[in-house]
């Protein structure tokens, strides 16, 4: 028998205090990935037959550029998110993970500044 209240036991969050704000954050990023996936898929649909020029012509949209932005960065965030799960559930010695999730972490920032450098140089 416990001797906290139902709402105290919801306020826990976990052990680990932090797994609800995970998961959460994978699934609106799941959800705001599904709106702007079909926009990069028609979008690149609709490029197969451009040449070079056309294609920076149509990235050096502010829109097509803010949205691809919003496209790169929340599929490498929702990335991250997974991969730090699968990580986190299946790699047990403790140095192994830390280490995987610090790799993860920095290639994920790199590969994503790395794609917001690139539209904004060709945005701009």
């Amino acid at each position: 028998m416990s001797l906290r209240s139902p709402l105290g036991k919801v306020r826990g969050l976990g052990s680990a205090k932090s797994g609800t704000h995970h998961w959460w954050m994978q699934k609106v990023t799941a959800i705001a990935l599904i709106p702007l996936t079909v926009w990069f898929v028609s979008s690149v649909v609709q490029m197969t037959q451009a040449d070079y020029a056309s294609v920076v012509k149509w990235m050096s949209s502010p829109v097509v550029a803010v949205l691809m932005m919003l496209f790169i960065v929340t599929g490498i965030y929702h990335l991250k998110l997974g991969l730090q799960v699968i990580i986190e559930d299946y790699i047990h010695s403790e140095g192994q993970k830390h280490a995987l999730l610090m790799l993860v972490t920095f290639g994920c920032v790199l590969i994503g500044a790395l794609a917001v450098f690139s539209i904004l140089k060709i945005a701009l």
